[in-house]
């Protein structure tokens, strides 16, 4: 089993302190922040967990969030402000990835990492979860190993790219408010740097399950 040692005591994702403490604080919180982080601007993506707490009036709790009707968890996403750009599809992706955190791991979100006993096997458990294609499962153990301390053997591997030191490359080199600067100025360069064919093959959808 891994070691999981908090070296990050908030993410400075967001702009509020409370939101970014949070996001440490409570592992579904984190989750379900990288769910929410498509097609929105990231603070307001990282936030969501927050401000849905806010609007539960109590923690956020996995199997809580699964059992709720449907309409009753989508009317917490669309009430404004809305907590995604796709509110309805967002809630029920959240809801999805509850309902799997049930299912698969008693509930518990920080199980998904914290009993993978490699970096391959961490990468597969967070490529399985609703709202994560390869992509983002490889940004989300880059974030856990840099920030949390979560660091099974061939995590770097399982990262990719996102593991490098310094890469500046996603959320996960993101420990203060100039590097999210630095982090946002990369991703613009990359995008300019796309050949133009590809920047338009990019339709602005809502998104699907992965």
């Amino acid at each position: 089993m891994p070691r999981a040692e908090k070296t990050a005591k908030t993410l400075p994702f967001t702009g509020d302190p409370r939101a970014d403490k949070y996001l440490v604080d409570d592992p579904l919180a984190l989750l379900i922040g990288m769910v929410l982080d498509q097609q929105v601007p990231l603070e307001k993506a990282f936030a969501g967990p927050w401000v849905l707490r806010q609007r539960l009036g109590t923690k956020l709790d996995a199997a809580k969030l699964a059992a709720m009707p449907p309409a009753d968890l989508t009317a917490l996403f669309v009430e404004r402000p809305a907590l995604h750009r796709f509110p309805g599809a967002m809630a029920a992706r959240v809801q999805d990835l509850c309902r799997l955190l049930v299912q698969e791991y008693d509930g518990d979100a920080a199980a998904v990492w914290t009993t993978a006993a490699t970096g391959d096997e961490l990468f597969k458990r967070v490529k399985a979860l609703p709202g994560f294609g390869e992509h983002k499962a490889r940004i989300f153990v880059a974030l856990l190993a840099k920030q949390l301390g979560v660091r099974p053997k061939g995590w770097e591997e399982a990262a990719g790219p996102f593991g490098k030191t310094g890469s500046l490359a996603s959320v996960a080199d993101i420990d203060s408010p100039d590097a999210l600067l630095q982090v946002r100025e990369h991703k613009r360069a990359m995008k300019a740097a796309a050949p133009a064919s590809k920047r338009a093959a990019r339709p602005v959808k809502a998104p699907n399950n992965r």
